[in-house]
């Protein structure tokens, strides 16, 4: 894996309380930083005592890219929550983290965990510099192979997990989001599989990429190029690079660009299935850009949504002329796919 572009040395704050003070400020302080800026994780210590480092874990929002997984013990697995937030199955007291890309003001980070929490809590707060690469490798020990449909997401000391029929999906990234094990990855690959059986579309896109997990399924799957979309430069050069790593070739082709917004990716009436799994405020705000660059009968497989942003997602796509076709939740992440409906309304 390529260290191109990644920061110098990053900080990690951390600190021990219960589960829902964890949870509340993990949240929160995702809500006040953008995602190249901050990586929050929540987790209970027991699920952790033989894999955690004092100064490690990988993120829920990550610096400087999205999504990665917490870092576990063998036998124990969590379920992640908003913004990747892992949310373990078991009891007990719990560890907080935030991951910066840059050097925090300490003063300022106590008064913001001190507005999700107490005064006393956010004293608790313990910084430390933490060298970037050690955090990748760390989330990389441990990752167990995902299977989605057709799917076998694993890294390359799993390869001889993906059985006959299973379309191998090989990740060593973690800097950038979609490892496999989030679930609006899963959901995402779930809908691909399902589409697959119905039709083979031959103009597909994927916007945020992120490590390129759905592109590289896709193009695996049809043996066709497929395009891709993301506005983070890091995860532009790890997603290449995983599309070596699974034999691509020149049939995944990634380029830095926030949605469509590039000329090789900026298509009229063009598209037979576009994916996008960011989040319900960026794809609301993509919806006409979508909806200009999908053709006839284009499918959409749109991700990243809590159950709360679902009605404000399809009202959006509706007004341009597409069609619930399937919806899918997987822990607290919701999924769906969409169709342009024959004589739907137009783009507006």
């Amino acid at each position: 894996m390529s260290s191109r572009g990644l920061p110098a040395p990053t900080t990690l704050a951390h600190l021990v309380t219960d589960e829902p003070t964890a949870r509340a400020i993990a949240d929160g302080m995702s809500e006040l930083f953008e995602p190249e800026e901050i990586a929050t994780a929540a987790f209970e210590i027991a699920s952790l005592e033989a894999g955690l480092r004092g100064a490690s874990t990988a993120p829920a929002k990550i610096a400087p890219v999205k999504t990665a997984p917490v870092k576990t013990a063998p036998a124990k697995h969590g379920r992640e929550g908003a913004m990747g937030t892992l949310h373990p199955d078991e009891t007990g007291p719990w560890r907080l983290e935030l991951h910066f890309a840059f050097e925090p003001d300490e003063d300022d980070i106590r008064a913001m965990v001190a507005g999700f929490s107490s005064e006393e809590t956010a004293e608790k707060l313990v910084f430390e510099p933490i060298a970037a690469n050690d955090w990748v490798a760390s989330a990389l020990e441990g990752l167990k192979p995902v299977t989605a449909g057709r799917f076998v997401v694993h890294g390359a000391h799993d390869r001889g997990a993906v059985r006959i029929g299973q379309i191998g999906i090989e990740i060593e990234a973690a800097l950038a989001f979609g490892t496999g094990h989030h679930g609006t990855t899963r959901g995402c690959l779930e809908h691909i599989t399902a589409l697959l059986k119905r039709r083979r579309p031959r103009r597909i896109v994927d916007i945020g990429t992120g490590t390129g997990v759905l592109a590289i399924g896709l193009a695996k799957a049809l043996n066709q190029p497929v395009l891709g979309g993301e506005i983070d430069p890091d995860s532009v050069a790890i997603a290449r690079e995983n599309a070596r790593l699974n034999g691509l070739g020149d049939r995944l082709k990634v380029h830095r660009a926030a949605g469509l917004q590039h000329p090789a990716l900026r298509r009229s009436n063009h598209y037979d299935l576009i994916l996008a799994n960011i989040l319900a405020r960026p794809l609301r705000g993509i919806s006409r850009q979508v909806a200009l660059a999908a053709g006839p009968g284009c499918e959409l497989i749109l991700s990243g949504l809590l159950p709360g942003d679902v009605a404000g997602v399809l009202s959006a796509y509706r007004q341009q002329g597409f069609a619930l076709v399937a919806k899918r939740q997987i822990e607290d992440w919701v999924s769906l796919t969409l169709k342009r409906g024959g004589q739907g309304p137009r783009p507006r």
